[in-house]
Formats: structure tokens, C-alpha cells, sequence
């Protein structure tokens, strides 16, 4: 649910809600007209975001971190998981990795940027994309910034995270 009212907040919207015992619940979902009119793209081909490097996702929610690894590993990646910032201080110093997933809140250790910061101590120049179900805020635009990629909102599709994947390894 928090994923959903991260969502309708972003466009502007809101949620009412109504609950009632022996009725039922009422979720209705608010979000503001737009006048402008968008361009349909097709689907991107399945190729151009296939690959084979090495990935690390962080995110506290083992859950999250599983449901990535499957449909990075599902493209040909090659896919570690690990559940904190500190983790993955100590994963890339021993280990190493083409591209970092960040998840930005990770309660009771160090969030997305501080983990960026203290890889970026070890790792100069490490590629990294910002993965949250949470909008978009100043943490993220400060880890953008500091050299970040993508930022993608959670729940993604597989399409959205290998796209993303894909323009940040190719990137110079």
C-alpha cells in the first residue's frame, strides 16, 4: 500500500478510502487530468537490454532483493544480493561489481546515499541505479549528483529495470 500512495502522491493525486465492517472497503484513486497528449513507444526488443556483468542489488527487504536477482539473472546477469549499506561496503571491497542497485530507505543502517558515498571511498567511479518505493527526494538527487544512474520506482517491470541496467553500463 505504501508502494501506492508513494505512486498517486508522485502524480499529484490522492487516495480516499472507506471501510466498513460486514460491507466491505472502498479504495477510490484520485489523480489529476492532463492535457497533454503522449506519444506511445513500442516495446523495447528483449536484446537490447540482455548482458552479462556482474550486478550487486542492496536492499533490506530480502523479498525485493530476490525478485530483482530473478529477473536480472533472467536477462544473463550475473546477480549478488546483499541487505545493508555495510554489506555492500564490504561485498565491493572483497568482490567487486559492474553496477550497484541501491535501495535509498534502509531503516536502522545506512541509507542509499550514505552506502554511495562510502562505495564510492572504495570504488571510485562505481556505477550505480537507485531502485525505491518512494518518490523521488533530495537523497536521491544529491546521489544522482554524485554520479548515480537511473532512478527507477519500485514496483518496475522487467522491461524498466534491464532498460535502466543496460543505459548505465553503456554509459561513459
Amino acid at each position: 500500500m505504501t508502494v501506492i500512495w508513494a505512486t498517486v502522491k508522485d502524480h499529484g493525486g490522492y487516495i480516499d478510502l472507506k471501510s466498513r465492517e460486514g460491507e466491505g472497503t472502498l479504495i477510490e484513486v484520485y489523480l489529476p487530468a492532463c492535457g497533454e497528449s503522449v506519444e506511445p513507444t513500442g516495446p523495447v526488443a528483449l536484446e537490447s537490454y540482455l548482458g552479462s556483468e556482474r550486478i550487486l542489488v542492496v536492499d533490506d527487504a530480502p523479498e525485493q532483493s530476490q525478485i530483482a536477482a530473478n529477473m536480472l539473472g533472467k536477462l544473463g546477469y550475473r546477480v549478488s544480493t546483499v541487505t545493508s549499506g555495510e554489506a555492500a561496503v564490504e561485498y565491493l571491497k572483497q568482490a567487486g561489481a559492474d553496477l550497484v542497485i541501491l535501495d535509498m530507505i534502509m531503516p536502522g543502517g545506512m541509507d542509499g546515499l550514505q552506502t554511495y558515498i562510502r562505495i564510492l571511498e572504495v570504488a571510485p567511479g562505481q556505477k550505480a541505479i537507485i531502485a525505491s518505493g518512494f518518490s523521488e527526494s533530495q537523497r536521491v538527487k544529491d546521489l544522482l549528483e554524485l554520479g548515480g544512474g537511473a532512478y527507477v520506482g519500485k514496483p518496475y517491470t522487467l522491461e524498466q529495470i534491464g532498460v535502466a541496467v543496460r543505459r548505465e553500463l553503456d554509459r561513459k
